[in-house]
């Protein structure tokens, strides 16, 4: 997809601030964070949202939900995290790309 941010972003064409990368996902942080820590965790894949899922994403999908907790540690999110997903314009989503948003506060082990 040519004119998708998220590809764009996935491809180089446009700078993020990376928080992780691997062959199937990037996460990076939001541009407008609603939160202290406030990630993007997209698949290199384009899927357009949760509603454009196939059988053949069950894996991929799989793989990212694991993902999730292992950021909220990198992050530091010790006393929980919050996710969301947009779908549809109706849901709130404003770039066409699936995401899903990891939103918290860290608490670092010198504040604890």
């Amino acid at each position: 997809m040519t004119d998708c941010l998220f590809c764009k972003i996935i491809t180089g064409q446009i700078p993020c601030k990376k928080i992780y990368e691997d062959d199937q996902f990037l996460a990076f942080e939001d541009i407008h964070p609603k939160a202290p820590v406030h990630a993007l965790i997209i698949p290199k894949k384009h899927i357009t949202s949760l509603a454009h899922l196939q059988e053949q994403d069950r894996l991929l999908m799989g793989d990212l939900t694991l993902l999730l907790p292992q950021l909220a540690r990198q992050l530091q999110l010790k006393q929980g995290f919050r996710t969301q997903v947009h779908t549809g314009a109706g849901g709130g989503q404003e770039v066409f790309h699936l995401h899903y948003h990891l939103l918290g506060t860290p608490v670092h082990e010198n504040s604890q």
